[in-house]
């Protein structure tokens, strides 16, 4: 029985080093799906402060090897993010929510050092598909209201994203972290809100070929 055991442990590890060989000298396709966790911030100064709130995040990612330790991973994310503020107006206190939902692709340099671990670092571009505000208080007022419902949003923004993959046989588990570089208010006429997204973001996935 020990013997039997032995030879299974043996071939199991045999069997994952060859698959994790392949993530860094063959091409390979996969899908994920996690969480992020966002918040925004004034990119100039600190009058509008937000609380990070969590959002779906879910997609897929190709892997282009240059080498065995080299690649680029082009990867396509259906993405929410958003903030959540409180504060007071006239006395009035006002609780305010905003989802921005984003296709995301980020194009990732990716360097793999060992078969298990890959560290990427790349541009996004992200495609706003989505918003939804939530805005509540015991006295709303329409100067309130416009603070978060802005028309003149920026529907096309460039960031950075970073992270690293680890890799447990067909099974990704992928940590990055992003921050916008461009403001989202659209044509710079708007000033409330003037803010950029940055977020945490865990997903798990699956290589399929």
């Amino acid at each position: 029985m020990k013997k039997l055991l032995l030879l299974s442990a043996i071939i199991g590890f045999a069997m994952s080093n060859s698959y994790a060989q392949k993530t860094r000298d063959e091409v390979s396709f996969g899908l994920k799906i996690g969480s992020n966790y966002s918040n925004v911030y004034d990119s100039q100064g600190d009058t509008f402060t937000a609380d990070g709130k969590f959002g779906f995040a879910a997609g897929a990612f190709l892997s282009l090897p240059l080498g065995k330790a080299i690649g680029i991973q082009p990867e396509l994310i259906y993405s929410e993010k958003g903030f959540k503020a409180t504060g007071a107006f006239l006395g009035s206190n006002y609780t305010a929510t905003r989802t921005t939902t984003f296709i995301d692709v980020p194009i990732l340099l990716a360097f793999k050092p060992i078969s298990y671990l890959t560290v990427l670092a790349g541009p996004q571009y992200s495609f706003l598909v989505r918003q939804n505000n939530n805005f509540t208080t015991s006295l709303t007022t329409i100067d309130q209201q416009k603070i978060f419902d802005n028309d003149n949003i920026r529907k096309n923004v460039l960031g950075l994203t970073g992270g690293v993959d680890i890799n447990i046989s067909s099974f990704v588990i992928s940590a990055r972290a992003g921050w916008d570089v461009q403001n989202n208010n659209g044509d710079g006429t708007s000033t409330t809100p003037r803010f950029k997204n940055a977020w945490y973001q865990a997903t798990i996935g699956i290589r399929l070929f």
